[in-house]
């Protein structure tokens, strides 16, 4: 069923300072059940570069998992990094733990998590994920409010949208990734990460706080009808869309009516979170700390060995649900450099304010 054009809300074109020192959203995170299957799509499907492997990051004997990442002391976790185009990193995690849930949410579910990808043409790259082992297209709309579209699930524990590139309005302020470069050679038409997109339960205070606190600009906010096949057909859904720093959106929904259920933790299949740049990671540490209700989860680290020694880092957890992180990365100095020419997507001189 064609979507209803959406109910608009007047929204005002502002955004506030966030994150002291950051600079753009750095990673999004997904766990999958099968790692190296989605390493495999990411690269050999979508065209990305692999940047590097690291792990197992575990805790034997102690309770670092539980402090740091917010998983079950004996969890046991590899990771690995993806660059997709020019802008995007993903950073993809497969976890072993007691407690692990091993089924993703779907989209619409509490906690539901989902990629959304541009392409030049949705006919084309439909076609070409439909022909890839343990993805499925189920569902299609050949137009609507955001133009055409097709959500894509993977068999290994990760939701996709796919979104066809039209001309932007002359009032657009999304980001909008580059149209690939002549003799591309993944996903046809590929542009790049177009958003990243997430269920919260109230979705006024989720956007309060990307808003007030992580220093987004909201583009808009709608009510339309839910996408099926997920929702009953009298489902409707409100929906914000949000400029993210320089290179990067988020979409947040809440549908009507709301199921109830808990969100995937990092550990599960569909678990997630969403990594912020900044050039200080112990200044933004303690901006956060502030917050009220937010948790820094402990003091900020530096990785001390593998293939991004001198990282600095600090997970948080969001009164509104979402698990984040804020890094430094001394790119140009780490130590995968050394065993590849792919090189994770960096800010470059871009700054938190800046609309490319």
């Amino acid at each position: 069923m064609p979507l209803a054009d959406p109910t608009e809300e007047a929204i005002p074109t502002c955004h506030r300072a966030g994150i002291p020192t950051a600079r753009a959203l750095d990673h999004y995170a997904f766990t999958v059940s099968d790692l190296p299957r989605a390493i495999g799509f990411f690269t050999d499907v979508l065209g990305g570069e692999l940047c590097y492997q690291e792990g197992p990051v575990q805790d034997p004997t102690g309770d670092w998992m539980t402090r740091k990442l917010g998983v079950h002391p004996r969890a046991r976790a590899q990771v690995a990094l993806v660059r997709l185009r020019d802008f995007a990193n993903i950073e993809l995690f497969g976890y072993t733990a007691p407690d692990q849930v091993t089924t993703a949410p779907e989209p619409t579910a509490p906690g539901g998590a989902y990629l959304a990808l541009q392409v030049q043409e949705l006919a084309a790259a439909t076609r070409r994920l439909a022909q890839t082992p343990g993805i499925h297209v189920v569902r299609s709309a050949p137009t609507g409010a955001d133009g055409p579209s097709a959500w894509c699930r993977a068999d290994w524990g990760m939701w996709l949208l796919l979104r066809e590139a039209g001309p932007a309005p002359r009032t657009d302020r999304r980001f909008r990734p580059p149209a690939p470069p002549t003799g591309w050679t993944g996903l046809p038409g590929l542009h790049g990460v177009e958003h990243f997109g997430r269920t919260v339960e109230n979705l006024d205070a989720a956007v309060a706080f990307f808003v007030d606190v992580l220093g987004a600009e909201l583009l808009s906010m709608r009510t339309e009808p839910c996408p099926e096949p997920w929702t009953p057909a009298e489902a409707v859904r409100r929906r914000a869309a949000l400029r993210v720093g320089p290179t990067a959106n988020v979409e947040l929904c809440s549908p009507t009516p709301h199921v109830g259920g808990e969100p995937p933790r990092n550990s599960d299949v569909g678990g997630h979170h969403l990594a912020f740049y900044v050039d200080d990671v112990d200044v933004a540490a303690a901006r956060l700390r502030q917050v009220p209700g937010m948790e820094v989860m402990g003091d900020p680290e530096t990785i001390a060995e593998g293939p991004i020694a001198g990282d600095r880092w600090v997970y948080f957890r969001t009164p509104i649900g979402i698990q984040m992180e804020i890094v430094r990365m001394p790119d140009g100095e780490l130590p995968y450099e050394l065993l590849t020419s792919a090189r994770r997507a960096t800010p470059g001189t871009y700054r938190w304010a800046d609309r490319p």
